[in-house]
């Protein structure tokens, strides 16, 4: 094969496979986004809720109590 014929070829194909890929990733678009929103407030309430609950390892577990 002629190498500027094989070259002519490998752009058509490349061209191609470049379509499909763009294709294929505005496909998936609308769905990643949102499960990476929904996965950040998820973790950001955990350490939200880890911060508002009280330090308890100050206090000791047999601390007796005064009435």
């Amino acid at each position: 094969m002629h190498p500027e014929t094989h070259l002519q070829l490998h752009r058509i194909r490349s061209a191609e496979l470049r379509d499909r890929a763009d294709a294929f990733r505005l496909a998936q678009r609308p769905v990643a986004p949102r499960k990476d929103l929904r996965t950040r407030l998820g973790w950001t309430m955990v350490e939200l809720g880890l911060r508002v609950l009280p330090d308890r390892t100050a206090l000791s577990p047999r601390t007796p109590r005064t009435a």
